[in-house]
């Protein structure tokens, strides 16, 4: 019976693998399932020992205590012996996604200052803006059976073990810096989607927050992490799920939808399976009720960010319709706040800021320069920082929400998300949950794009459920003014064959906004042609909208 380790036990996350290596030594830390039978896998002795090992190699080219070394490689068992290495050398671990650009990459590597990077040539090549030591994965994995370093640095829970890079979907990644208690807290607050001896998918890449912030919570329950055939696909990854009787599955929206719509899944034996969870966007309840009918286990939302990393969820008896349009409540250790812009708590209900609080919240945002040598709050951008993170470590997310009837958290979008119509805000989460109720949109995405007369208007850009009755924007104004404000009903709308999405397996703003901008000149052209006005004339004069800033264009939609 694979042993769990009490969080509390130990003082580092260093120490807690150790122990792990010694209690739950034959059980599989990680598999790679690999194709067509070539499987590889690694126990949690073997870790141990192939992370002295790359320790040894590290200390041998320089790294030391504070360093930075920037990992660019796909989820691996060869990124987790590194980042395993790194932890115990006292070095900071800047993962790096090999599916960012070469810009993105650029950026980080500037910034980070890194001694040095690891990357796979196959993958994407090294950066060449800054002159930083370049080794393969190859050569790293040659050294997992050589000698440990002479010594061992002290370490202390404070101590920096992680930088993690946001998206970058709306500027340069930002890099958010971790320590070794804010992993405790994190394993401390993780709940239903650990338990000892599970046997967890882990379908989002090892750089995300997901992975880097959840070592210790791995190594305390003795969790199998099953890495997924990258790149993903609905057949494997329901493959995968048979073939290592994965316990605990978990994937965001657009991948449940397409593993639902795989004919592998009736045929698949998923009896080990306990719990499914998703999350990054809301799943619409008929989703979710089929995900738990067709898999036979309760669904789970968790939400968080980057920087929080740790934040709501909902329980193993939550509703569909819960699990759908909320995002649950704190989970252990973690508080929540809605605020205005200014700060003040909002009236029950209302939406505002959502702002998070707990052992786990970042340090702070990486600033620039090297590591070593310079404390904690040398390492930090302290405007940046400031500006979401306050002195009573509450945390702005970004996020705009408020609390249900039960004291749920539901998401109305992000900050940078919501537009103004004709002067009343909207925030597309809600407006998004009402069209995928449509029974001809699959899924939807909501975005504001400019607008002569209203100052900005709605575009809904869908996947239709039937590609040979893709819904029109009367239809679809019609089904979310019933149950919205009308100034709320999309304006235009745009179909697509699937959403646009990030590497992290999100909608991708920046595309969708080139979507919406296309929407927003078609409907134009159309109130044009409509009207008999020139091109380029509408919007020139009095606008003519009445209080709502939606009564003229009901009309002209």
């Amino acid at each position: 019976m694979t042993a769990r380790i009490p969080v509390d036990r130990h003082p580092t996350v260093v120490a807690a693998m150790r122990d792990a290596a010694r209690r739950n030594a034959d059980v599989e830390a990680y598999v790679e399932p690999g194709q067509q039978g070539r499987r590889r896998a690694i126990t949690f002795a073997e870790w141990d020992r192939a992370a002295d090992g790359v320790a040894g190699y590290l200390a041998g080219r320089g790294v030391a205590k504070g360093d930075v070394v920037c990992v660019l490689l796909p989820s691996s068992i060869d990124y987790a012996v590194l980042y395993a290495a790194a932890l115990r050398l006292g070095a900071i671990t800047s993962g790096i996604n090999p599916r960012m650009g070469a810009a993105e990459v650029g950026s980080i590597v500037e910034r980070a200052v890194p001694v040095l990077l690891v990357c796979d040539p196959e993958v994407a090549p090294p950066p060449p803006s800054r002159s930083v030591p370049v080794v393969s994965r190859d050569e790293v994995r040659a050294s997992w059976s050589g000698a440990p370093p002479a010594s061992w640095p002290d370490l202390t829970p404070h101590d920096p073990v992680a930088v993690v890079w946001t998206s970058g979907t709306t500027g340069q990644p930002k890099g958010a810096l971790f320590d070794h208690a804010n992993l405790a807290a994190v394993a401390r607050g993780t709940d239903v989607l650990s338990r000892p001896g599970d046997r967890r998918l882990s379908p989002l890449p090892f750089a995300h927050v997901g992975y880097m912030t959840r070592a210790w919570d791995e190594v305390a329950n003795g969790v199998t992490t099953i890495i997924t055939p990258t790149p993903w696909r609905a057949d494997e990854a329901i493959r995968v799920m048979e073939a290592e009787r994965v316990t605990v599955a978990q994937g965001v929206p657009t991948q449940w939808a397409l593993m639902l719509a795989s004919n592998e899944l009736d045929r698949a034996d998923l009896g080990a399976l306990r719990v499914a969870g998703t999350g990054a966007a809301r799943m619409a309840a008929s989703t979710v009720a089929e995900v738990r009918r067709r898999l036979g286990v309760p669904v789970v939302v968790r939400y968080t960010s980057t920087e929080a990393s740790l934040g709501t969820g909902t329980t193993l008896s939550s509703s569909d319709e819960e699990v759908a349009t909320t995002v649950g409540r704190p989970v252990a250790g973690v508080e929540l706040s809605i605020v205005d812009d200014a700060g003040s708590e909002v009236t029950a209900g209302s939406v505002g800021r959502v702002r998070l609080r707990s052992a786990a919240v970042m340090r702070g945002y990486w600033g620039h320069g090297p590591g070593r040598g310079r404390s904690v709050a040398q390492l930090l951008d302290a405007a940046a920082t400031s500006a979401v993170l306050d002195h009573e470590g509450w945390l702005t997310t970004g996020d705009f929400g408020h609390l249900t009837a039960e004291g749920n958290l539901q998401l109305s979008g992000r900050a940078h998300e919501r537009y103004i119509r004709g002067g009343y805000n909207v925030y597309p989460a809600e407006v998004e949950e009402v069209l995928v109720a449509h029974p001809a949109v699959a899924r939807a995405a909501v975005v504001g794009a400019a607008d002569d007369v209203l100052g900005e208007i709605g575009v809904a850009v869908v996947v239709a459920s039937d590609p040979a009755a893709p819904p029109d924007v009367a239809g679809l104004r019609r089904h979310c003014a019933a149950r919205l404000a009308d100034y709320k009903a999309p304006d235009a709308v745009v179909v697509v064959d699937e959403l646009p999405l990030t590497p992290m397996m999100k909608v991708d703003p920046t595309r969708l906004g080139e979507l919406a901008g296309r929407g927003a000149a078609e409907r134009r052209a159309r109130l044009e042609r409509d009207r008999g006005a020139p091109p380029g004339v509408l919007g020139s004069g009095p606008t003519g909208a009445g209080p709502t800033g939606a009564a003229d264009d009901k009309e002209r939609a």
